[in-house]
């Protein structure tokens, strides 16, 4: 039997998490071969991550340096792993999601004329420009992948709209498998900042601010809210795992420092994150993953962006999209901090992006797009 020889490539730690399970599933199959390249985009968020799932990779680029550029990220990659692809000849290269990694890996791979599958396929917001580089990421991915991973049928529609008609697979979001690894009742913290908030007797939001469109004044905006909610609400604490981006840090700690009640953190491992979120009140967020993560542990997520490539959260009730205008932000958490009845609502709402065997069905996917499998799996669906 042949055995598909598989070059799974990231360098993000959110990348990191999700493929983790996908690996750990293509190592089981007799029929594959699994290689792991990191780019280090990320290099210490990454590291966390490749350490708490038991990953070794066979080939990283280390390409992370500080002030890093977009175009610097991807002309590295492009080197670096344009050599890894010509020794190590893969039959498949798979990558994952919108980050400049997987665009340059997809890019390397189509210029030694190897296939790509693309995890978590299909995501847009339909703005170019938010989020930045990421949607354009996506949409080039699009054209360069053979193989297209969609977690929703909305995500495979996004994908036929726009001409693409083969390979298209719906398996769920990998990041609901990697739960499976990372909350349970006998995970505590491992960080002792942690162990201080006050979760028995406040409620706890956990905030996340990092995206490259909401620099500046946006970002202001939303730290302003922060100071507002903790100001009119003397029964919250806001824990905010802030990112080493200068660009972030250095406004972070100018508005939300040495206030009473917020606590601004170093970024933390998937496990401590995850902990975290079950035992917030909601979840304030910019990121695209825990859109996804937050509705599994049952906690409303309030989008601090303009606009989501995730719609199936918001349609199924488990986010609401604020914007990143002061009062709107402030007015939206005030509602559910107040009204017990919208709080439930988004609480109990079902949660849209997987359960739990999108690895498996990615996994058949593969085989069955390699001639393996004669039969096409059975798709996600709510």
């Amino acid at each position: 039997m042949k055995t598909i020889k598989i070059l799974s490539v990231f360098g993000t730690r959110p990348e990191a998490v999700k493929m983790a399970p996908l690996a750990a599933e293509l190592s089981r199959r007799s029929e594959t071969e699994n290689t792991v390249c990191v780019t280090a985009q990320h290099r210490q968020m990454l590291d966390g991550v490749l350490k708490q799932f038991g990953i070794s990779a066979d080939h990283d680029l280390d390409i992370m340096e500080p002030g890093q550029t977009l175009c610097k990220i991807t002309t590295k990659i492009l080197d670096g792993l344009g050599d890894v692809i010509k020794k190590t000849r893969p039959d498949l290269v798979l990558v994952h999601g919108d980050t400049t990694t997987a665009f340059t890996s997809a890019l390397a791979a189509f210029y030694e004329q190897i296939p790509v599958g693309h995890v978590e396929a299909g995501l847009r917001t339909g703005n170019r420009y938010s989020p930045y580089p990421e949607e354009m990421n996506r949409s080039l991915l699009g054209r360069l992948a053979d193989y297209h991973f969609a977690p929703t049928a909305k995500n495979a529609a996004n994908l036929r709209r726009e001409g693409i008609e083969k390979g298209i697979f719906v398996t769920g979001n990998t990041v609901i498998d990697a739960m499976k690894y990372t909350t349970g009742k006998n995970i505590s913290y491992s960080r002792d900042d942690l162990r201080t908030v006050n979760f028995k007797s406040r409620r706890v939001i956990t905030l996340t601010c990092h995206r490259r469109e909401n620099y500046g004044k946006p970002m202001e905006n939303i730290f302003g809210a922060i100071r507002d909610l903790v100001t009119t609400f003397d029964d919250i604490e806001v824990v905010y795992p802030v990112h080493m981006n200068p660009a972030v840090r250095g406004p972070a700690s100018a508005m939300l420092g040495g206030i009473p009640r917020i606590h601004l953190t170093e970024p933390l491992e998937v496990t401590d994150m995850h902990k975290l979120m079950s035992e917030s009140f909601m979840v304030m967020t910019d990121s695209g993953g825990l859109q996804e993560e937050a509705p599994a542990l049952g906690k409303p997520v309030i989008v601090l962006r303009t606009e989501t490539e995730r719609p199936e959260a918001v349609a199924a009730g488990t986010a609401v999209v604020a914007g990143v205008r002061r009062e709107d932000i402030t007015r939206i958490a005030g509602i559910l901090l107040t009204d017990a009845g919208e709080y439930d609502k988004m609480a109990k709402a079902v949660n849209p992006y997987g359960d739990g065997r999108a690895s498996e069905r990615i996994a058949d996917c593969i085989l069955y797009g390699f001639g393996l499998c004669d039969r096409m799996p059975a798709e996600f669906s709510i």
